[in-house]
């Protein structure tokens, strides 16, 4: 038998030491046959639930420990982590077995001095009459930080930015696994005959209120349904299936993605103008290769992928319709990548001014009466609202596109008619923008 929390602590060390993609980590170790469904179940918990709790589990920690937590060693603190993660969230885990099997892990790893102290740091949790306890909420910014696990400097942004009710809104959704969305191949098959097909592989799938967007409960490798591998779907968060909705091309169009890796928005587009075309950019040479090999998975031929810098001068086709979804600083995706909260510089600061850069770049290869779309999966005014009102201050050619919300789509904060912040706690997406304009 595995033992699953000595797979667990390497593949954390792997995320920390080596700043790996945690769920590329964890497809990694999921991919490992000798598991069974309930230590797969298990390790996923405690993989991500110690990734999502970081800053929370430090606290407590800092709280029993006599010794600083930058002089403890990296792999005995990922050790107290998953026990205190155990001890304190997880109640399922007797304490007992917890704190002894944190003493044999370290033990196996040779971590024989340390043994001690974890062991009597972790019978130290156990004995508090309050495990969790959290500051003074006058500090609300440091409250709601070690509450929802969530650095002081994410927190006062959307505080700042949207208000207390939707900064907490957010923060909320950050723990536990986010939902799986896909978009039914419209080529291939319907909603319905989905939903059959993948019924009949042990999956649930549900209709969500945006047409041919399905919510699947799956926790088993996608790329191995027969239906992925027959291209009648695609994974697609709700998102940006929503953004792809309000480009509103239509059959016939020219299309032009300017950002597109890892694909999803040139596939669901080019499902939606079967007869047209869409070109689909990106700056690296094997993530257009991977979209290439979806599309011909997906049967669908009128993808052209080319590569280019979306910040270049150079020349692209003039299209009835461009979308630049931009590189940003991924505060929307952090339920699905909880590593992205800890890196020193996210860029809320310095990609802005990019972001600005590549929208005015592709602007100019937008058709008289075509429409341009900006759109992040951040939540941050800066890259999101203030770029769109900066755009069309200094380009009077466009106008906003005032944007008509598909049916169960509703708006969390105020703001201007061509723009849309998607929460989680409100449309159960990622959090996301889109901005829309029209070029006159």
């Amino acid at each position: 038998m595995k033992n699953t929390r000595y797979i667990i602590l390497k593949a954390l060390l792997r995320v920390e030491g080596d700043e790996a993609y945690s769920n590329l980590v964890l497809d990694e170790v999921l991919s490992d046959e000798s598991l069974d469904s309930r230590d797969k179940a298990f390790v996923s918990a405690i993989f991500y639930g110690v990734l999502e709790r970081r800053i929370s589990l430090d606290y407590i920690i800092r709280r029993h420990s006599s010794v600083r937590l930058k002089k403890i060693e990296p792999e005995v603190l990922e050790i107290l982590r998953m026990s205190v993660y155990q001890l304190v969230f997880m109640d399922k885990v007797p304490d007992n077995a917890a704190v002894n099997e944190a003493v044999s892990l370290c033990k196996r790893e040779k971590l024989y001095r340390s043994s001690g102290f974890v062991n009597g740091l972790l019978r130290s949790v156990t004995r508090a009459e309050d495990r969790f306890p959290l500051p003074d909420e006058k500090d609300t910014a440091k409250y709601l930080s070690v509450k929802y696990s969530c650095p002081d400097e994410i927190v006062s942004l959307w505080l700042a930015d949207y208000g207390r009710e939707a900064a907490e809104g957010v923060l909320s959704s950050l723990s536990g696994r986010p939902p799986i969305f896909i978009r039914v191949n419209t080529l291939r098959t319907t909603q319905e005959k989905l939903i059959a097909l993948l019924a009949e592989e042990g999956v649930s799938a549900e209709k969500t209120a945006l047409p041919n967007a399905l919510s699947m409960k799956y926790t088993g490798a996608i790329s191995a349904l027969e239906a992925y591998r027959e291209g009648l779907f695609h994974v697609q968060d709700l998102s940006s299936q929503i953004c792809c909705e309000l480009v509103g091309v239509r059959d016939g169009d020219t299309v032009s993605d300017v950002c597109a890796a890892p694909g999803g928005k040139t596939l669901t587009l080019a499902q939606r103008t079967p007869s047209g075309e869409v070109f689909s950019f990106d700056i690296h040479e094997n993530k257009l290769r991977l979209i290439s090999a979806s599309a011909s998975r997906l049967g669908i031929g009128n993808v052209i992928v080319k590569c280019r810098d979306a910040a270049s001068d150079d020349p692209i086709v003039m299209s009835d319709a461009v979308l630049c979804d931009v590189p940003c600083s991924g505060l929307g995706v952090l339920r699905r990548k909880p590593e992205i909260r800890y890196k020193s510089d996210p860029g809320v600061d310095t990609l802005p001014g990019i972001q600005l850069s590549i929208l005015e770049s592709s602007a100019r290869f937008v058709k008289p009466g075509g429409t341009l779309v900006y759109s992040t999966c951040t939540l941050n005014r800066r890259e999101n609202n203030d770029n769109a009102a900066s755009f069309l201050k200094a380009h009077p050619e466009f106008s906003p596109k005032t944007l008509t919300l598909p049916e169960g789509v509703s708006r969390t904060v105020e703001e201007e008619p061509n723009c849309l912040t998607l929460f989680p706690q409100t449309n159960g997406t990622d959090g996301f923008f889109i901005a829309a304009f029209c070029r006159s």
